[in-house]
């Protein structure tokens, strides 16, 4: 028994992570909500494929809060599974996941260290642990090779500026690519894995 650690991130063609539904004020936020219907439709089944093959969630303090805000109040099978899957928050101040707080007792905060954390987490978990948003965790993840697999839907623009999905790492870390496919018209969703030192 062995959890794996799912990055599912949406990212700009440069890479960029940072507002993609344009609510923190960013210059340049709002690039996620710019797809037609037809890219919509098809990132969404694409999601709700991904939700169904999940174990549980692992989320930092703000994206707990911030999903919670938005899918607690929504019904249908989507929503059903994803507010009704474990989460697993990192946070040094919460007593319980926001998102889960309807449902106690479906995962916990993770409050000591990160990545021993996670690490006795992947131990305690069989399946998919899927990371969304949580930008600074995924580079603390990324950084001490606790990923086992990218998923990455990229939106046909560039930026030129904002937070980066990598940030800065402090060693080049080689991933293969695994899949590759286009959602819609106009999104391509990439699936990396890294590649392990021998």
């Amino acid at each position: 028994m062995m959890g794996k650690i799912i990055i599912s991130e949406n990212v700009s063609l440069d890479g960029v992570v940072q507002d993609p539904t344009g609510e923190e004020g960013f210059s340049r936020g709002g690039w996620f909500l710019q797809m037609g219907d037809k890219d919509r439709e098809a990132w969404a089944k694409l999601e709700l494929y991904e939700a169904l093959g999940a174990t549980a969630l692992l989320l930092g303090r703000r994206s707990d809060e911030w999903f919670a805000t938005r899918w607690l109040s929504r019904t249908g099978e989507w929503a059903d599974r994803l507010n009704s899957m474990p989460k697993y928050v990192v946070s040094s101040t919460l007593q319980e996941p926001v998102w889960s707080s309807s449902t106690p007792a479906r995962g916990r905060v993770l409050k000591g260290d990160v990545v021993d954390e996670v690490a006795q987490l992947k131990q305690e978990v069989d399946g998919d642990i899927v990371v969304y948003a949580s930008i600074q965790l995924v580079q603390l993840l990324m950084e001490h090779d606790l990923v086992d697999e990218l998923r990455l839907t990229v939106f046909p623009v560039a930026l030129g500026a904002g937070k980066h999905l990598f940030g800065e790492i402090s060693a080049m870390k080689p991933l293969r690519l695994i899949s590759t496919r286009t959602l819609g018209d106009d999104l391509v969703f990439l699936t990396y894995q890294p590649v392990r030192d021998t």
